[in-house]
Formats: structure tokens, sequence, C-alpha cells
């Protein structure tokens, strides 16, 4: 690793002292695109979704339990697939200790795949998750909210992802959607993030940007998909996992 120059102590100061307007304009930044973001228009629903959950049958409406705001993570699970994806799992790591405080503040968070309820429950078992995960397996939830796509689409090269329409061979790709119901129970999707949207929901990843290596993401598919595992196999796996999505 390349060591950066060691200075007096007094140049230190001044050095960092400068670099700390840098930070501060980036805190600016992110205020003012949050406020931004939350002038963006919504899309009514129309559609009655039916999810599949640990106490039953729910409906899209069902999610927000008595808040009016519904967080959603897209967890690239698919029907019989027998790969877990380490990014997704990477980022369901951080959901629990957030929920503890966001079920207080008018928001319900909920992670949806594809996959059968009956393939998710094992798998959030063994990782000991406590958020709420359903399945859409029997609704169009996913594709329409455009992090799934059918093998029709794949074959035509008829994808659209974070806006983006292009040929593409996932079959489902990660995400975040953002809910709201209103008082007469319209519920409106205000919001989505796809792609590296969601780096600001893994907690880990700013610790290591404070650090002197950074993310030090310098393998062969220059991301995540280097180095994170599934947390109880740390120690346990010795090649890199294949790249979970283009």
């Amino acid at each position: 690793m390349h060591r950066n120059a060691v200075v007096s102590r007094e140049d230190w100061f001044e050095a960092h002292k400068r670099h700390l307007d840098r930070e501060k304009e980036l805190t600016r930044l992110r205020d003012k695109i949050a406020a931004e973001r939350r002038e963006l228009p919504w899309l009514k629903i129309r559609k009655d979704y039916v999810f599949e959950s640990e106490q039953g049958p729910k409906r899209l409406a069902g999610l927000f339990g008595e808040n009016s705001q519904l967080i959603v993570y897209h967890f690239m699970l698919a029907p019989g697939s027998n790969h877990r994806c380490e990014g997704c799992s990477f980022l369901a790591d951080h959901i629990d200790g957030a929920n503890l405080h966001l079920q207080h503040h008018d928001v319900s968070l909920v992670v949806v795949a594809r996959a059968p309820l009956a393939e998710l429950s094992p798998y959030k078992q063994r990782m000991g998750w406590r958020f709420d995960w359903v399945s859409s397996y029997a609704s169009d939830f996913n594709f329409d909210m455009q992090v799934s796509f059918t093998d029709k689409q794949i074959a035509a090269g008829d994808t659209t992802y974070n806006f983006e329409r292009r040929a593409r061979t996932s079959k489902d790709l990660p995400g975040v959607s953002v809910f709201y119901r209103d008082g007469a129970g319209d519920i409106f999707l205000t919001f989505t993030s796809r792609a590296r949207g969601g780096d600001p929901l893994i907690g880990a990843y700013h610790y290591l940007d404070m650090t002197p290596k950074g993310r030090n993401e310098t393998g062969p598919y220059g991301g995540l998909m280097d180095w994170v595992r599934l947390h109880d196999e740390y120690g346990d796996v010795s090649e890199p996992p294949p790249a979970c999505c283009d």
C-alpha cells in the first residue's frame, strides 16, 4: 500500500481543516438532493398485489402495518435458485439495526424476493435476520417494479432497469422501492433506487470509506463481489464468488 506524506502536527491540522470544507460541501449537497427527492412526482399503484408472508397472504397495503411509509428492498432470490447473493445479504445484514428505529418513525421496511416463502424462511433463519421477508412469487410485483425480467424480455433484449433500457441476462436485480399510503388508503410509488443507489444503506461501506485502504475492492470484479462473503462463511471460502448481476 502506498504511504501518504507524513508531516508535522501543524501541517496535518491545516490539511485536514482544508479537506473539511469538501466534507461539508458533500453534506450540504446530500441534504439538497434528499430535499429534491422528496419533491419528485408520485405514481399511483393500481394493482392489488398479494404477497406470501409468515402471517399468511398480505396485500401491499398490509406491508405498511400501522405506518404510512414503506421501504421495500428487492432481494435477488429467484424460485428454485441455490445461489445466495452475497451483495444482497451484505445489505440485509444492516437492516435490523436501522429497523429498530424506523418502525418508530412512521416507516415500515420489508424485504421482497420472488422465491416462495418456503425457500426464504430457512435462509432467513440461517442468517439470524429478524426483518419481515415476504414472497412475491404469485404476483407481478417485481416485474412491475422493473427489478425482475421474464425470459421473453431477456430474449428480446427488452429490459429496463434504473431507467435504462438495454439487453440484460440477469432475471433478478437488486433495488429499493419506496411507497406512501394516504388517509384514503391509496398507495403511491414515491421513489426507486437501483444498482449502486443502495450503497447508502450499507453502513460497513461508510466505515471503510474512512480508512486508509478504503473499500479496497481491487479484485477481478472491481466491487464487493471480490471480498464480501455471507457473514457465516468468512474464512471458509478461498475463491471469489461468481458475479451476481450484470
